[in-house]
């Protein structure tokens, strides 16, 4: 009872800053000169900034509890008190990004066998490996402590982490993944890990994981899913238990396999680390049933639906890369950061003469050193009416001043990405809550480096009956 409360105290001092904020946190960058955002901001926050350089800005995206972070710029002023209090607050109300499992998981001897980790990493690149053994040792330490007959995975891909708890950590596993032509694909790949360890492996303690066609809908009744399981895993009663994980399930997945853990009572722990958070339904989303709601999950916050919504714009900042932004600004890199600046300076154009184009999608253009903003400009916006724009309508007195004022973007960008551990964290407080309230106890913990793996925080859940 008493984390359920301070988890609700977190949360509504939280969306109280976030609605005092919301100014900020919902401006679109690339309206930063259309809309002259920069003179939105309290004037005493634009004189601190007038002559800071933008590398310092490092100090608000800091975690001071993190020692292994890029020594921060040294900060030559006093900054104004407002900012200040919002930084000491967010290191109350933040669930923290620094690391902290990292020395207490197993690892299988397995992972590292010379004749077998070719194939534990065929197709994976270093990010996903390090997600795939950090989940994948967890898995192996709650079956410790809450013993199952298998686990099922849900958005299970190629198999990846089936192979890794099957083979590593024999532990019986069930895959769900929509799309045929991955579990055909996830079938030859366990097919060849088989043969490997038949000839390289003495005492053989594996599982060869299992793979079911299922597309997991909010609608779909437990009975239905579990009848998937059973016939697929050849169950002759119900009196079995399994446990339910996802490594990065998108958006609304990750809320139906919450919901799906709590219907089935068969379900004994669930273990998920959720992702593309900008894609959750919301109140806002008319056709979608109040029920199913990606956010808000909680009794607690569906009681005041308008203080506690939640924007696109809010749900997306949550989802950037915030140690990766934060060392390319004490590194100075300010090449990398001055591609807002021509995005916005673009759209400014754009706006002047097809303002039908507003906030149009415009083509990725590869950072390379040195690239001009005329260059950048017809790359963007290449395929659209207004690359018959001439040179001469780019190279105006406006659109000179914008580009000299790069590093007021660079500045209100980054107070944008301050905001957004705030952001994640009521995300993660409305899905603790929601566990709670339905009898589960309930843990969240940063298991992934968020250099590696910005979505780096698990929710773990075991019911209390």
């Amino acid at each position: 009872m008493e984390q359920q409360i301070n988890a609700q105290i977190k949360l509504d001092n939280s969306l109280k800053i976030i609605r005092e904020y919301d100014w900020l946190i919902n401006a679109y960058v690339l309206d930063f000169y259309v809309d002259n955002h920069w003179d939105k901001l309290p004037h005493a926050w634009r004189k601190h900034f007038e002559n800071m350089p933008p590398e310092q800005m490092c100090f608000l995206l800091e975690d001071n509890d993190d020692k292994s972070q890029a020594t921060t710029p040294k900060v030559n002023s006093v900054w104004p008190l407002s900012l200040l209090v919002l930084k000491s607050a967010f290191q109350w109300l933040c669930i923290g990004r620094r690391r902290t499992k990292k020395d207490i998981l197993p690892r299988s001897h397995l992972l590292d066998h010379p004749k077998l980790k070719h194939i534990f990493n065929k197709g994976v690149k270093p990010k996903k490996r390090h997600e795939l053994d950090s989940m994948a040792a967890l898995c192996k330490h709650i079956c410790q402590d809450t013993p199952v007959d298998f686990i099922v995975d849900f958005g299970a891909g190629l198999g990846h982490l089936a192979r890794t708890l099957g083979y590593a950590y024999n532990i019986k596993i069930c895959c769900l993944e929509m799309q045929t032509k991955l579990n055909k694909q996830a079938y030859a790949m366990d097919d060849y890990m088989d043969k490997l360890q038949r000839k390289y492996v003495d005492e053989i303690y594996c599982q060869k994981p299992e793979h079911v066609d299922l597309c997991l809908t909010a609608d779909m009744e437990a009975k239905e899913f579990l009848h998937t399981i059973e016939t697929k895993l050849g169950l002759a009663n119900s009196s079995y238990r399994f446990g339910i994980i996802g490594l990065h399930p998108c958006g609304d997945l990750g809320a139906i396999l919450m919901r799906m853990f709590l219907k089935c009572k068969q379900a004994k722990f669930l273990n998920f680390v959720g992702c593309c958070y900008m894609k959750l339904t919301t109140t806002e989303d008319s056709v979608v049933p109040k029920q199913t709601y990606g956010y808000p999950m909680s009794a607690y916050l569906r009681k005041n639906i308008s203080f506690s919504k939640l924007s696109y714009e809010a749900r997306e900042i949550s989802c950037h890369a915030i140690e990766l932004y934060r060392e390319r600004l004490s590194l100075k890199d300010y090449e990398y950061l001055k591609v807002h600046s021509y995005r916005a300076a673009t759209e400014r154009v754009i706006r002047q003469h097809y303002p039908e184009l507003r906030h149009t999608r415009m083509n990725n253009v590869r950072h390379i050193p040195g690239t001009s903003f005329e260059d950048y400009f017809y790359k963007a916006v290449k395929g659209l009416p207004c690359e018959q724009l001439s040179p001469s309508h780019l190279c105006t007195s406006t659109t000179e001043s914008d580009l000299r004022n790069w590093k007021n973007i660079v500045i209100f960008y980054t107070l944008r990405l301050f905001f957004a551990p705030l952001i994640e964290s009521v995300l993660l407080y409305d899905r603790m809550l929601y566990l709670m309230e339905n009898d589960c106890k309930v843990d969240i913990n940063a298991i992934f480096d968020p250099r590696l793996s910005p979505r780096n925080h698990i929710t773990t859940a075991t019911k209390t009956r």
